[in-house]
């Protein structure tokens, strides 16, 4: 292909490859970032959701349809009717568990199946007992887990597996494997009615797995089937497919906000790579202004030398695009090994799939990362086209190559449209108008830099002018800056883009992070907290040892909460229930509340919903809302709504005694202690110790949750630290690279300033000033327009992403520093370019001239 580029085109590309490098590889860099990271979290995502579907798949084997309740688990009653009905060839009746197990973090996912159904169904799920031991398959003491599950647990055929059902611990006997499990597939197999005797859930069933008679039709035997159920037992079931649309819908949903928002990030390096290369072409074409002039007086048409300029920024992008893609599947295949497939957000828990390159996907990046140079690079192709020869060829023209840049009217109405975009509702439940708002922020932002640049430095030119005393260095450097705001505002575009990026990220998750942390000090008001487990569900407190821990010397007070998983609708993730010990009449002294409540009344049981439950399910305060709990549907008034930033697909909580008396479950998941005068958390932690199920219990105090819910947050958010950290060494770069450019291109206005007399010295310290005060005008402008974009992203983009809202918090510190290094650097890089654009002399730059 490069061979058959014409000789100039050849020679002139190669040369401005070879004089300038530095330049280039910015550029090629930042759309190689970009390119790499979207590319990356595609695949990531595509992997993680894959394993996930086939997960899911490989649980439900070979069934047609399937019932779930709207409850994590249901009465057992209705098997009996499916297994009889006409249309069912084969029902297989299914409890799942997340078994808690001492000692190790997490949780081993247990399925009791009956062993004679499920082989018809899923045989894949089926343990494969010892020689002349089959009936291993039905004894209520042994299990067989997978071969992750050995690998996990550390335990083989024979060995001894401890599990955890409420406070108390029994062991089962690993029978053999499942031989058939998905490679990575963390599950062990008992039979069902030892898995619901062991674990306290007689008579209670996770779902039901049904095969169809032949010649059944499956869409019109789910609708049928799920319209009886509804009229027999009211918001009770759900009634689907395995990997249906519903399904599909509800595995998107998990983690699709944080992985939009990633790849915006990724998508927001890329929109660096067009400026970057931008700036690079818009430098390129006018050092080389005169040499095009000269190539069109000698006969090169004009369509040839926007061609020329247009594959000049095209090859940028194509070697970025490239790298990217390779990159980007590096960067993947390491993500999922150190992060796994929710790149530690906890979305896919327990989940480690294998990246696979998708072509489709790399072909989309690839051509993205092309078009975004080529755009990069169009005006100043479009420039060097339209210049008149005569005009260009004259040194000292440059500058009104880039009058163009100076009208305010587009930036002026990208900002305006960018303002009315903030308030447009989501679509899809995305904040694609916010996405919108930002790009067309930062392009309004660049785009009033040149009449910005123009009218500051003329007003500090004016300022000094009417000083007494003499500033020669200071007012040659105004002077520069005031009347060529066009080159002026290439420096500049790179600062705002980098450093307004960098500030609004900055803001965004500092504000976070400190609401994080200012939520948990007002959520979190005991002085002790303890739970029977550090994972699964099937551990938690009697009422026996409630009063336990209540009654134990040192306890002021002891509150107790109870949480569980509910479906309100098929396509949605779980919401959690929390139930616990509040007061209706001040539940804000345990909730973080939103807005104003309302007065229940008498008679109503209160709820209070959190920020996703109003935009997810519409709940709103003063209704009421319906709850699918103790086998019928529940209905709450809602009281209030309240800041979760721990349930990001809704919760709702009620009062312990409600929830009690709805469906009969004594057994709470955790305790709230407050110490008596006198007491210290460390003795009270000793006396609870020696309690009977002592043994069993995990402490923790406020500050320790807290210590580790940050250190969650820091994990979940290790990609956008790495996303920012990236862009803050692009712009360092890409600024260095403009101004050493712009420099170097200067060398005949140095020559001629070193005629008039002033002197090397004078020359630099100028080159010094001027990128000090472009960088700090660029900083200014920067955390201005980096201030309105995280007022975007904190006010908008993460509400309507997240569901819920956070207060603004700027890091200055941080921020001072970045502000700092910049000035520095661009000062730095003004000096060193400085000495060698003066290494030739003042003869030797002017003899060019004409």
């Amino acid at each position: 292909m490069f061979r058959s580029l014409g000789a100039l085109t050849r020679w002139l590309l190669l040369s401005e490859w070879r004089a300038h490098p530095l330049r280039a590889v910015v550029a090629i860099a930042a759309i190689a970032v970009g390119v790499a990271m979207g590319f990356a979290i595609h695949l990531i995502n595509a992997a993680a959701f894959n394993e996930f579907s086939a997960a899911i798949k490989s649980l439900a084997g070979q069934a047609d349809v399937q019932v779930t309740g709207r409850e994590a688990l249901f009465d057992e009653s209705v098997y009996p009717r499916l297994a009889r009905h006409e249309a069912v060839a084969l029902a297989s009746p299914v409890l799942e568990v997340d078994a808690a197990i001492p000692g190790l973090k997490g949780s081993l996912k247990i399925i009791g199946l009956d062993a004679f159904r499920a082989a018809g169904i899923s045989p894949d799920l089926l343990g494969v007992a010892g020689q002349g031991r089959q009936i291993d398959v039905l004894r209520e003491d042994t299990v067989f887990l997978s071969p992750a599950a050995q690998a996990w647990t550390g335990k083989r055929p024979g060995d001894t597996l401890r599990l955890r059902a409420g406070t108390h611990d029994f062991e089962l006997r690993v029978a053999g494997p499942v031989a058939h499990a998905r490679a990575g597939q963390r599950i062990g197999v008992m039979d069902i009615g030892a898995a619901q005797w062991r674990f306290d859930k007689l008579g209670k069933l996770s779902r039901i797995d049904l095969k169809l008679a032949e010649g059944v039709n499956r869409d019109a035997f789910q609708r049928k089937l799920a319209g009886e159920l509804e009229r027999d037992y009211p918001g009770r079931f759900n009634v689907g497919q395995p990997n249906d649309a519903d399904q599909e819908t509800r595995n998107n949903h998990l983690s699709r906000a944080y992985r939009v928002n990633l790849t915006v990030l990724a998508l927001v390096a890329l929109f660096t790579g067009a400026f970057l290369v931008f700036s690079t072409q818009a430098l390129a074409v006018l050092r080389r202004r005169s040499q095009f002039a000269l190539l069109r007086v000698l006969g090169m048409e004009r369509r040839s030398l926007l061609r020329q300029v247009l594959l000049e920024g095209a090859s940028l992008g194509l070697v970025g695009a490239l790298l990217g893609i390779g990159g980007g599947y590096a960067l993947a295949a390491a993500a999922l090994r150190l992060f796994g497939g929710d790149l530690g957000a906890g979305y896919f828990s327990g989940e480690r799939p294998s990246v696979q390159f998708a072509p489709f996907a790399a072909a989309v990046y690839f051509a993205l990362g092309l078009a975004v140079a080529l755009l990069g690079c169009l005006a100043p192709a479009l420039e060097a086209a339209r210049a008149k020869p005569a005009i260009a060829l004259k040194s000292g023209a440059d500058e009104s190559a880039l009058a163009g840049l100076a009208r305010a009217w587009p930036a002026l109405l990208a900002i305006a449209v960018a303002v009315l975009f903030t308030f447009a509702p989501p679509v899809f439940e995305l904040p694609l108008f916010g996405y919108l708002a930002i790009a067309l922020l930062l392009v309004g932002g660049i785009g009033l830099m040149p009449r910005l640049a123009r009218d500051v430095f003329r007003l500090m030119n004016r300022a000094l002018q009417r000083r007494t005393g003499h500033y020669p260095v200071l007012s040659l450097a105004l002077a520069r800056l005031a009347n060529a705001p066009g080159q002026a505002a290439i420096g500049l575009g790179g600062v705002l883009a980098s450093f307004s990026l960098m500030v609004a990220m900055g803001i965004m998750v500092a504000s976070f992070r400190i609401s994080v942390d200012h939520w948990m000090l007002h959520i979190l008001p005991a002085d002790l907290y303890l739970r029977t487990a550090s994972g699964g569900n099937t551990a938690g407190l009697g009422e026996a040892e409630q009063a336990a821990i209540a009654a134990t010397p040192g306890v002021a007070q002891a509150r107790f909460l109870r949480t569980r998983p509910l479906s309100l609708e098929a396509d949605r993730p779980n919401v959690t229930l929390i139930a616990r010990d509040i007061d209706a009449h001040d539940p804000g002294k345990l909730l973080d509340l939103v807005g104003a409540g309302a007065t229940v009344p008498h008679g109503a049981r209160p709820a209070w919903v959190s920020e996703a439950m109003v935009d997810l399910y519409g709940a709103r305060v003063g209704h009421t809302l319906r709850l699918p709990l103790g086998g019928q549907s529940a209905e709450f008034f809602v009281a209030g709504v309240w800041r979760d930033y721990a349930n990001q697909s809704g919760s709702v909580v009620v009062r312990l005694p409600d929830y009690r008396a709805l469906t009969g479950e004594r057994q709470v998941t955790d305790a709230a202690l407050w110490t008596a005068p006198g007491t210290s958390v460390d003795q009270l932690v000793q006396r609870l110790r020696a309690l009977q199920f002592g043994p069993a219990l995990q402490f923790a105090s406020p500050g320790e949750i807290r210590d580790a819910s940050l250190k969650i947050f820091d994990r979940s958010f290790a990609v956008t630290y790495l996303l920012e950290a990236i862009a803050i060494a692009i712009g360092l770069s890409g600024v260095a690279a403009t101004f050493s450019a712009q420099t170097l291109s200067r060398a005949k206005e140095f020559g001629m300033l070193r005629h008039v007399g002033v002197t090397r010295g004078q020359v630099l310290r100028i080159l010094a000033l001027e990128g000090g005060l472009l960088t700090a005008l660029g900083v200014a402008c920067g955390f201005a327009l980096g201030l309105v974009i995280s007022l975007v992203l904190v006010f908008v983009i993460n509400p309507q992403s997240f569901h819920w809202t956070m207060q603004l918090h700027l890091p200055l510190p941080l921020l001072a520093a970045v502000a700092a290094v910049l000035v520095a650097a661009s000062i730095a890089t003004a000096l060193v370019s400085g000495r060698f654009a003066l290494t030739g002399g003042p003869v030797r730059a002017v003899r060019e001239d004409w």
